[in-house]
């Protein structure tokens, strides 16, 4: 036009493009299914993460409140790995679902 300036589209911005990169590593990015156990409590944990399973486990033992704050002695149990967050949060349901002991037990020593 009489400005100098193109006409067409405009060009995506910096943070669209960053958005967009960001979104595919999530999407390609491996998500866990695990279960920690603590021995002083006696219990077990049940998540899933997107995270690195050591640096999700640095999390649940460093200082905040909730269910594993009572204990610092949690040690990752058993672990699945899935290629997306939608599917590791189905498997915890799934398996919160047992809610027996028992079966997650089981699960475990399937898995040694």
């Amino acid at each position: 036009d009489a400005n100098g300036r193109v006409g067409g589209s405009n060009p995506s911005t910096p943070t669209q493009v960053l958005g967009r990169i960001l979104r595919l590593f999530l999407c390609h990015m491996a998500c866990h299914f695990y279960i920690l156990h603590s021995i002083q409590l006696d219990k077990f944990y049940i998540g899933h993460t997107c995270d690195a399973l050591e640096e999700r486990l640095r999390k649940h033992t460093s200082n905040h409140s909730g269910f594993t704050s009572k204990a610092k002695d949690w040690k990752i149990a058993y672990s699945e790995e899935f290629s997306d967050k939608g599917a590791a949060y189905a498997r915890e349901r799934s398996v919160k679902g047992w809610k027996s002991k028992k079966m997650i037990i089981e699960l475990i020593s399937r898995s040694k």
